[in-house]
């Protein structure tokens, strides 16, 4: 396009700007993936949902949501990128704009902002097929315009993505910290304190072994008003691998899990408990206020612990098998029991350890929720 047309938005259809890589996806079941299990990310329609130990692509490709809930929800994002060697199953359509032509940033931000309901189909499954993704209208600028965009959106980009890698890095640290003080036992002046004979095994002089029913609140009573709206969590919002919660909505009534400040997100239905989804709630205005979402929430609060080891403890594989191992009903809408917090013991800290992993913790988590 010469400089003429430089400030000139057209219209086009999507088909027009992208080259398409479906032909190339190959679906694999759940047993496949499982006896396939490796470093490459397997792509569905809404991100990551396995590694294996193979690859299909091998660079930067946008993933367009093929169908699913989400193409009319919108809880996650319907197009993200894919970079590095991944593979893709046959819910996601596989996107690159064409050179010159289309600017692939511009695209993703456009599709982030975009409604295309009427592109979809489905009511029970909505789906947005091949030609109706090459269907959709769209205005775009000149190629060399699209770039000057992404650039400045480039920027915002990488401050997320910094912010992001912070939050991580304090995750692990807090997870660290857990593990040396309460799975090896190597909390300050550890070597001062006599190990002791108990059901778990040797737990340092002074410790006890408790229930987890016995130190946390299991759904406990919390009052959400039925009037005016309320912070509402949606299960699309828990990460499968951080404490964060996402994008939080704003509802009327109070149907649901309810929760406050310090307490524990732990998804109870297959597969999001076994993919990891779980959250720790300190977005609240005030330690006062409380907020409801998903039925398929467990809430976990404190009771002889302390927030930070509630959520800490619920990441860890012991805790999560636990769980796992009481879900009962149909096939792929399992549930856990809570029973199963009656059957899970570990060695419970005395109070002057608890107090000072409190203040080794706090700031990592008052870190992380500045960051989010």
């Amino acid at each position: 396009m010469d400089s003429a047309t430089h400030d000139t938005w057209k219209e086009y259809e999507i088909g027009d700007l992208i080259d398409i890589f479906d032909s190339k996806r190959i679906p694999l079941s759940s047993k496949q993936r499982a006896e396939r299990k490796g470093p490459y990310p397997y792509y569905g329609a809404s991100g990551i949902i396995d590694h294996i130990d193979g690859y299909i692509f091998d660079g930067s490709y946008i993933l367009v949501a093929e169908d699913g809930e989400n193409l009319n929800s919108r809880k996650l994002p319907i197009a993200f990128f894919a970079k590095g060697k991944f593979w893709v199953n046959n819910h996601a359509h596989i996107v690159k704009g064409k050179p010159g032509i289309c600017d692939d940033y511009f695209l993703q931000a456009w599709f982030a902002q975009a409604n295309i309901s009427g592109y979809i189909t489905g009511a029970a499954q909505p789906k947005l097929s091949q030609v109706n993704l090459k269907r959709i209208k769209v205005q775009f600028p000149p190629y060399n315009t699209q770039v000057g965009i992404s650039e400045v959106l480039s920027v915002y980009d990488d401050f997320i993505e910094n912010n992001i890698r912070r939050i991580k890095i304090l995750e692990e640290m807090a997870q660290a910290i857990y593990r040396e003080w309460f799975i090896k036992f190597r909390f300050p002046d550890h070597k001062k304190v006599k190990m002791i004979d108990s059901p778990l095994g040797q737990i340092p002089e002074g410790w006890g072994v408790k229930r987890a029913s016995d130190a946390i609140e299991i759904n406990p009573r919390t009052k959400v008003p039925k009037d005016g709206e309320k912070p509402f969590v949606p299960m699309g919002s828990l990460s499968t691998d951080s404490m964060i919660i996402g994008q939080v909505e704003i509802r009327a009534g109070n149907s649901g899990s309810k929760f406050k400040n310090g307490d524990t997100l732990f998804a109870r239905i297959t597969p999001c408990l076994e993919n990891g989804k779980t959250g720790y709630v300190q977005f609240l205005s005030t330690n006062d206020d409380a907020g409801f979402g998903s039925t398929e929430f467990i809430v976990l609060r404190s009771k002889t612990l302390c927030p930070q080891f509630v959520y800490l403890m619920s990441r860890t594989d012991e805790f999560r098998g636990n769980a796992i191992k009481s879900m009962t009903g149909a096939s792929g809408r399992q549930r856990v029991q809570v029973e199963c917090f009656d059957k899970f013991l570990f060695p419970h800290p005395n109070q002057q350890t608890l107090s000072a992993f409190t203040d080794a913790i706090s700031s990592l988590f008052c870190q992380i929720g500045f960051l989010s």
